[in-house]
């Protein structure tokens, strides 16, 4: 009776991550050890230190998975996140990825949401927490952070399906827009005991 409980309760605990759409993968213990070495920039719980980073903790496991492969296969590219990517193995971006996924990021709006730019709220919210799985939390970055990005996608410095055609249609106005509403929001990132 026991083992057909245990057996109900882990098919159900499956069930509800694949529903979330991502199966756990990686050790976020293992990735909290490997996450020594970002500390300095994005901070040991994910929140950023530096205006040129982002924050990360919060983030879903598997966007910033499909960010460190392609800083380590060189189809994103970054002076330091290159170097850092390259040295990991799949195991070891599984893992950072897990404990940085780990964490609770909430935001706090500090406007009116009808305020909030309409080209962005499909995918990254209202209030910057992303509503899909392939979109960053964009709440309480830094505005020259997202300013430098959509330009990024606009000048073809960076590639993606949505974002680059997004950022082509948006002029340096509402660029800086998007950039301030974010930044504005309140960020809280809490690490779980």
């Amino acid at each position: 009776m026991r083992f057909a409980v245990t057996a109900i309760l882990g098919g159900l605990l499956l069930a509800g991550t694949a529903l979330a759409g991502e199966f756990p993968v990686g050790d976020p213990v293992a990735g909290k050890a490997i996450a020594g070495q970002c500390r300095t920039c994005h901070g040991l719980d994910g929140y950023a230190r530096i205006p040129i980073a982002p924050h990360i903790g919060g983030e879903p496991a598997s966007y910033l998975r499909n960010q460190l492969t392609a800083f380590r296969d060189g189809t994103r590219t970054h002076e330091m996140m290159t170097i850092v990517a390259k040295m990991l193995t799949d195991e070891q971006i599984d893992d950072v990825a897990a404990w940085f996924a780990y964490p609770i990021a909430t935001a706090t709006l500090t406007a009116d949401p009808s305020g909030a730019p309409q080209a962005c709220i499909a995918c990254h919210g209202a209030d910057g927490i992303a509503v899909i799985e392939d979109a960053p939390n964009l709440t309480g970055e830094t505005n020259i952070y997202i300013d430098t990005q959509l330009k990024a996608f606009r000048l073809g410095k960076r590639t993606h399906e949505v974002m680059s055609a997004i950022a082509a249609e948006m002029s340096d106005a509402e660029i800086r827009a998007a950039a301030d509403w974010y930044a504005g929001v309140k960020l809280d990132i809490t690490v779980p005991n």
